[in-house]
């Protein structure tokens, strides 16, 4: 397996995880504040341990090895993760996942800008292509909305963005152990938000502890490490399949049905992404096979 597939198979596994994320939220019930600060401080543990678990007993110096990218990689993750949720707050989800979707055009300027990555033109048509598609998924939620709400949600598409991308530019270094400190980062602005720590009750505090000590520190640390193999526009279009398979999710277990448009836009997104995978092998191929035709 050579380093671009095992980026796809981190990523998407990373995705898949992740998946039930919008399902889970729709059936935890509490406050908008709490949801951020209990999630923030499950994070804080459920990466801890998955440090602990890979680096042992030199887990602290998986830390001091990010350097200060890694600082930059975890506040970047606070404020992604602080922009997705107060921009579901303040307005429609539709807005935020359109919004959202521009992440992976956003981290392709960067890292043209900043480490001077070209990318090919099939991954440019397949960013166009999933951002149509995710358009028409969201489109009956999609709507004016405010201000505030799609700028935080804006905050939220830079900081994914920009984590994935500054990630990308210490090659070899394993940034996911900072996530950490980006859940500890989420905690404390929640509490200093809310003020107050509520105890959930048993039901919900059983889904939150499935979603943010289990799902989201697993599926996140597999995602963060994409970066070492593949450009952060790449891993930043490969989250945009959350938004299918949860929406997939929901009508499963929830029977909230998406529209037609919906269908067809994620029906747009995985052939795009298949299309893109394909292609991608066919490259592979080619260079493996150009210098045994040169010899």
């Amino acid at each position: 397996m050579d380093h671009h597939q095992k980026g796809l198979l981190l990523t998407a596994l990373g995705v898949l995880i992740i998946s039930p994320d919008a399902l889970l939220l729709r059936i935890i019930s509490i406050p908008a504040d709490q949801l951020v600060l209990w999630r923030g401080l499950l994070n804080v543990l459920g990466f801890w341990l998955i440090v602990v678990a890979r680096y042992r007993r030199h887990w602290f110096r998986a830390y001091l090895a990010c350097g200060r990218a890694g600082l930059g990689c975890a506040l970047l993750f606070t404020v992604s993760t602080l922009g997705f949720v107060l921009g579901n707050h303040f307005t429609s989800a539709g807005n935020v996942l359109v919004i959202l979707a521009s992440a992976p055009l956003i981290a392709a300027l960067l890292s043209r800008l900043f480490l001077h990555e070209r990318l090919p033109l099939r991954t440019w048509l397949a960013i166009g292509a999933c951002l149509a598609g995710i358009s028409l998924i969201v489109l009956d939620d999609a709507g004016e909305g405010s201000l505030l709400g799609n700028a935080l949600a804006l905050m939220a598409a830079v900081g994914l963005a920009g984590n994935l991308t500054l990630a990308r530019s210490r090659p070899g270094v394993d940034m996911s152990p900072m996530l950490t400190l980006g859940g500890l980062g989420t905690a404390l602005l929640a509490l200093a938000w809310s003020g107050e720590v509520m105890l959930p009750d048993a039901a919900n505090l059983g889904w939150l502890l499935l979603l943010c000590l289990v799902l989201m520190p697993a599926g996140f640390t597999l995602i963060q490490q994409g970066p070492l193999y593949l450009p952060s526009a790449e891993v930043s279009l490969l989250l945009l399949l959350e938004t299918v398979f949860g929406t997939l999710l929901v009508w499963l277990f929830l029977s909230e049905r998406p529209s037609d448009q919906g269908l067809l836009g994620g029906a747009m997104v995985l052939l795009a992404m298949a299309v893109k995978s394909m292609l991608d092998r066919r490259q592979q191929k080619k260079r493996r096979l150009k210098p045994g035709m040169t010899s």
